[in-house]
C-alpha cells in the first residue's frame, strides 16, 4: 500500500543580494505553497551564512530550512518550482522517513 503522507525537510539558499522584502516574499511564497499541498511543521530562517564554496561568484547566501509532511508526489513539484524561481541558488529536499 502506498504511503499517504511522509515527512520531508527542504533547505534552500537564496541570493544574498536580494532586498529584505524580496527575501521575505520568497520565503512566504514557498511557505504558502507547502501549506496548500501538505502540513507545514516549521520554517527556520538561518539568515546569511558563509558557504563552503562560491555559487555564482557569491560566497554567502540566505539559508532557509522547512520541515513538512505531504503526499509523496509534492516534493518533486516543490523541487521543480525551486529550480525555476529567480533568486534561489540551491535547494535540497530529503525524506526524513527513509533514514
Amino acid at each position: 500500500m502506498a504511503k499517504l503522507n511522509a515527512n520531508y525537510e527542504a533547505v534552500y539558499i537564496l541570493d544574498p543580494t536580494l532586498t529584505e522584502e524580496a527575501t521575505a516574499a520568497l520565503v512566504e511564497k514557498f511557505k504558502t505553497l507547502v501549506e496548500n499541498n501538505g502540513t507545514l511543521a516549521e520554517v527556520d530562517e538561518w539568515g546569511k551564512r558563509h558557504m563552503a564554496y562560491p555559487i555564482n561568484d557569491y560566497t554567502e547566501g540566505y539559508y532557509v530550512l522547512m520541515t513538512f509532511s505531504s503526499a509523496p508526489a509534492f516534493p518533486q513539484e516543490l523541487d521543480r518550482i525551486l529550480r525555476i524561481t529567480d533568486g534561489v541558488m540551491r535547494s535540497l529536499i530529503i525524506c526524513k522517513d527513509e533514514q
